[in-house]
């Protein structure tokens, strides 16, 4: 289990774990796969993702992650894209605080903090629609710093300035930048309790999320989670408010959350189920309002921490478009 927990942290915390702290240079190279079939009024068999994950301990204190994901994309004419999912440059200032730089998941969530692009790790087949329906940035590409594990409660915080939404990976599309700040602490074993912000204006003529923005858009997105995975027990709960201001629609206030829980039955066993739900203000603007909650009852056996096989349940209620139930079965490794 060791291996599985240090693939979601830092990158500079997973080398010192593993023992490369003091070399000058030791790079491994890890992955992660899926396949899945599902029902949908027909039987489909698809492939995930395939995920390329590097670390290399560069020297005593300089630490590089990388993170490329081959995927299916529907919108290009080789259906199957190459994309950089993260490339990080850590500096370690001091003890626990270290100096971030490059493309980092948005450090907004627990799950957009911990579950990158692994299925193995999840512990559902798929994201959160909180996640799925772009209520939030998943990524940033820019500066920052971060802590962890400081005093009894281990807190930990994480401070990113970055290219604003609208922007690409190499330049940002405006002068302004946006801005993440996130705590957390866990005050007891096994639980951590979150709470982040997180600011940016997005200027008129931006393309974002499939469409070009008539109105500049000042966007405050509020976050808090609670998760807790226990030898037996698992919870994890998160909530968003997205508040969107323009100048023709005022203020809208979007609400989306979700709830996990999972009870492991002989360690291997886990039968657990998810709620999410999406709320969007009447009037709002920047995101595509189709309120929409889902419900998710799924069995997961873990034959071993780089081998999983999930089967799920989910009926999608939505407010506009016909509702949606589906039997998915997945089997993600890694490698």
């Amino acid at each position: 289990m060791k291996i599985k927990l240090l693939l979601t942290t830092c990158p500079l915390l997973f080398i010192a774990a593993a023992g490369f702290g003091q070399t000058l240079q030791n790079t491994q190279i890890r992955g992660f796969s899926d396949v899945t079939a599902g029902y949908n009024k027909k039987v489909s068999f698809g492939f995930g993702e395939q995920d390329l994950y590097i670390t290399s301990a560069i020297t005593d204190r300089i630490s590089f992650l990388g993170e490329t994901v081959f995927k299916y994309d529907a919108t290009e004419n080789t259906q199957f894209g190459v994309s950089i999912e993260r490339v990080i440059i850590t500096y370690n200032l001091k003890d626990n605080h270290n100096l971030v730089m490059g493309k980092i998941h948005t450090p907004l969530n627990y799950w957009n903090d911990t579950y990158h692009h692994g299925r193995v790790l999840f512990p559902t087949i798929d994201r959160p629609l909180l996640f799925s329906q772009s209520i939030i940035p998943l990524h940033t590409v820019g500066l920052g710093f971060e802590g962890r594990n400081m005093g009894s409660a281990k807190f930990g915080y994480n401070l990113f300035v970055g290219n604003g939404l609208g922007s690409s990976d190499v330049a940002d599309n405006d002068k302004n930048k946006s801005v993440t700040a996130a705590v957390h602490i866990k005050p007891a074993d096994r639980l951590r309790l979150g709470l982040s912000y997180y600011y940016d204006v997005i200027s008129a003529g931006a393309s974002v999320h499939g469409m070009e923005m008539d109105h500049q858009v000042n966007q405050h997105l509020i976050s808090a989670s609670v998760s807790r995975f226990g030898k037996k027990f698992e919870l994890l709960a998160e909530a968003t408010a997205g508040i969107n201001h323009t100048d023709t629609t005022g203020t809208k206030t979007t609400i989306a959350g979700y709830a996990y829980a999972g009870y492991k039955i002989k360690e291997k066993y886990v039968p657990y189920v998810r709620y999410d739900n999406l709320h969007y203000q009447t009037g709002e603007m920047y995101y595509m309002k189709n309120n929409t909650q889902s419900f998710v009852v799924g069995f997961r056996y873990e034959i071993s921490y780089l081998a999983v096989v999930k089967l799920e349940y989910q009926h999608l209620d939505y407010e506009f478009g016909s509702n949606v139930d589906k039997i998915t079965a997945q089997f993600a490794i890694g490698f």
